[in-house]
Order: C-alpha cells, then sequence, then structure tokens
C-alpha cells in the first residue's frame, strides 16, 4: 500500500481563492480591506519565517497588514499597551501575536491572549472562543484544527462516524482540534506523554493528528492500516546522520544535500506504507494554518462591520 498524499497547497489556494470575492466585497462597502495586525515580540529566527509568510500571503490576498514589533525586552504592560491599542483601532479587524513570546513575559502570556477582544481574536487563543468552541458553538477556531478540517472535507475524507486519535494536548492543536472533531460526529481519544501503549492507542485511529513536536515518532506501530494521518509536527534537523536514517536513497536527502538542513514532521516516512492518506511536510498543514488566517480575519470584518 502506498499512502494518498493529501494536497494542502491546493486546498489553501483554493480557500483564498474563495475568500477574495468577499475581501473585495467587504473593501467595496467599508471603503477599505480587512486590517490584520500581527505582533511579533524579539527576534525568534522561527517565528520570522512564520510571519513572513503570513505578512506575503495575507498582503497578496487583499489584506491590509500591520505588522507591529517590540523588542525582546518589552515588559508585559508595553505589550498590553500595544494590544489595547488595535482593539480600539476600527481599521483592525483581526489580531495575531506570534507565537512563542519571550521567556521573560513568563506567566504573563496568557494575559495577552486573553486582552484581545474576542471579536478581533483570529488565532482563536481567548477564552470566549475557547468556551465557544467547546460548547459546540460559532467561535473563531484555531487556524490550524480549522485548516485540517478543511483539508479532510475537501480530499473526500469522512469525519462522522470514525474514531479519531489526536496525538498531543496542546491548547493550540490538540484540544481545539478533538473541539472540532467531536462536533463532526467522531470518536475522539485525546493522547499525550501519560499515556499508556501509546502506539496500540494510536493504531484504533481511522484518523490519525500527529501534534507532539517529536520528529519522525509516530511510525507503522502506531497506524491501522488505511488509516488516514494527519502531520501537525514541523522540525528542522540538521544532523545528517539522522537524515540519512529517514530518508536515505530518495529525494528528500538530496534536499538536504544541498540546504544543510531538512523540514521533518512527526510522522516516520514508513508510515506512508501503511496509511490510506496522509499529509506531506512541507505541503500539508502549513498553508492551511495561513489560509485559515485569512478567512478568519475576514469573517470578523464582516461580523465587525454588522
Amino acid at each position: 500500500m502506498s499512502a494518498r498524499i493529501l494536497n494542502g497547497v491546493a486546498v489553501a489556494e483554493a480557500i483564498r481563492a474563495e475568500a477574495r470575492p468577499r475581501i473585495q466585497a467587504f473593501q467595496a462597502r467599508a471603503g477599505r480591506p480587512p486590517g490584520l495586525a500581527i505582533v511579533v515580540v524579539g527576534d525568534n529566527p522561527a517565528s520570522e519565517i512564520y510571519v513572513g509568510n503570513k505578512v506575503k500571503s495575507s498582503g497578496e490576498a487583499g489584506l491590509a497588514v500591520r505588522l507591529e514589533r517590540l523588542p525582546s525586552a518589552a515588559t508585559l504592560d508595553d505589550l498590553l499597551g500595544l494590544i489595547r491599542l488595535l482593539n480600539g483601532d476600527r481599521t483592525i479587524d483581526g489580531i495575531l501575536i506570534q507565537s512563542p513570546l519571550p521567556a521573560s513575559l513568563g506567566a504573563g502570556s496568557q494575559r495577552v491572549f486573553d486582552a484581545i477582544d474576542p471579536g478581533k481574536d483570529v488565532d482563536g487563543f481567548h477564552p470566549i472562543n475557547v468556551g465557544r468552541l467547546a460548547q459546540g458553538r460559532p467561535a473563531f477556531a484555531p487556524c490550524t484544527p480549522a485548516g485540517i478540517i478543511e483539508l479532510l472535507d475537501r480530499s473526500g475524507i469522512a469525519i462522522a462516524g470514525t474514531r479519531a486519535v489526536v496525538l498531543g494536548r496542546s491548547a493550540i492543536v490538540g484540544r481545539p482540534m478533538a473541539a472540532l472533531l467531536v462536533a463532526r460526529d467522531a470518536t475522539v481519544t485525546i493522547c499525550h506523554s501519560k499515556t499508556p501503549e501509546l502506539a496500540a492507542v494510536s493504531a484504533t485511529g481511522d484518523l490519525v493528528i500527529a501534534a507532539i513536536g517529536r520528529p519522525a515518532f509516530v511510525t507503522r506501530e502506531f497506524i491501522k492500516p488505511g488509516a488516514t494521518v494527519v502531520d501537525v509536527g514541523i522540525t528542522r534537523l540538521t544532523d545528517r546522520a539522522r537524515v540519512q536514517s529517514l530518508f536515505g536513497g530518495t529525494s528528500r536527502m538530496e534536499t538536504f544535500q544541498k540546504r544543510g538542513s531538512l523540514v521533518v514532521g512527526d510522522v516516520h516516512p514508513g508510515v506512508a506504507d501503511v496509511a490510506g492518506a496522509l499529509t506531506p511536510v512541507p505541503g500539508g498543514v502549513g498553508p492551511l494554518t495561513i489560509a485559515m488566517l485569512l478567512v478568519n480575519t475576514v469573517t470578523a470584518a464582516e461580523a465587525r462591520a454588522s
């Protein structure tokens, strides 16, 4: 068996194409495009890549993107003050705080997300949106889980009546992913570091969402033959021996040799011989996350205008 590859790039482009008429219609009514503010604190190199992609994709789609930067030495009060300004700015419809925030903010990080106007919380992290999502009510869902639902639907993958296993319980992916799957009539198991017999539990799933942040951790033993596997992980490997053990003799090894690094997911490449369908890394979930940020921002703008 060779898994069907689920093309996140193509699905993301379809989502953006559907959003463009909504953006144009909003601009015609409001006299301005939907506005998205992206707040970056510090200079995390990995975050810079994500932020650049978000700014480029959102701008190309027609959003007015404002990039707000604060230095690593910024205090919690500095960041909260900026959020208050953005909350009150009528030209800003969506606010995104780029994670991770500097460790210096400590336990105050949650206060940052709590301070965002729930109507502008396009990342879906405010407690009001989290609570509405848990209740199955309309809410801004975090972009990665929302994008996964779109990918499954548009790829003809059934959700209702399936047994789904979510590997990871983060507030960003694992927990909201489970809530969205339950709302679509899947029977969901959430696994984490304390789950006994993790591989055996995972192998009960017709649908497996891997979001644990450990490269190539999910091996063939985790997957029921024919299951759909969605790989949310993203890790950059620079160890030649590690890459060789995973991808030796394939075109991905050639990519590593050219670049000196390789982006990989949580799912071992051997899973492709067992799964019925599989998302690649890169080119799977990542583009969908950005596409859903666009959709959430347009939705926020429309709701505020009405």
